[in-house]
């Protein structure tokens, strides 16, 4: 019976799931992190399906693994949710949308290319998307910043991606290297131990 009951839950989340997807996928301006902004607000906000801590769980493997970042973070959170059935759900509902889309504008590109009002909805596009990826990194990355480890790792990538060319492919490996290398509290633990011979000092010479 309970078997039953959880395989008709998964059912209603997976189809619940699809619905969502489906209609952030009509509107997936920015690429995907445009959408994580949306499901932070419905699932994180909202539903309280999870915390935004997992979200960066979700968005750190689908990001490292091959493949389309927000597909790969849909499939991961739709099987968190409802299996299976809940993780093709949310692919099919993020990916319907682009190809029924892609196929229209395809069918009349040599007259969209050229067209006055569509080149203005565009640029206003672009430009409303700057904010909405701008806020989902700032929520999103105060979970981050909580800890000494996160905001080391962090700056020092920020650093690496700002004056080296070094892939994001070897970004990641070296995020992922620094991050095991670094336990828990140790860089915490290096501050006191410093502090503490500061003081020592100070009272040495005193």
């Amino acid at each position: 019976m309970e078997t039953i009951n959880r395989k008709n839950q998964n059912v209603k989340n997976g189809l619940l799931l699809f619905g969502f997807f489906f209609k952030i996928g009509c509107f997936t301006f920015g690429g995907g992190w445009s959408i994580l902004a949306q499901m932070e607000q419905e699932f994180v906000n909202k539903k309280k399906w999870i915390t935004k801590e997992e979200l960066l769980d979700l968005t750190a493997v689908g990001k490292s693994v091959p493949g389309i970042m927000i597909t790969n973070i849909s499939m991961l959170f739709g099987y968190q949710i409802g299996g299976w059935f809940g993780g093709v759900c949310a692919v099919l509902g993020i990916t319907c949308p682009a190809v029924l889309i892609l196929s229209a504008v395809a069918y009349g590109y040599d007259s969209l290319k050229s067209n006055y009002w569509c080149h203005c909805a565009l640029e206003g596009i672009r430009t409303a998307v700057v904010p909405i990826i701008g806020s989902a990194a700032l929520s999103l990355g105060k979970e981050i910043f909580r800890t000494t480890k996160g905001r080391v790792v962090c700056g020092a990538a920020f650093l690496f991606c700002l004056f080296t060319d070094i892939s994001n492919v070897v970004m990641v490996l070296i995020g992922i290297v620094a991050a095991l290398l670094i336990p828990d509290g140790q860089i915490e633990k290096m501050k006191e131990k410093i502090k503490n011979a500061k003081e020592a000092a100070k009272h040495g010479v005193s």
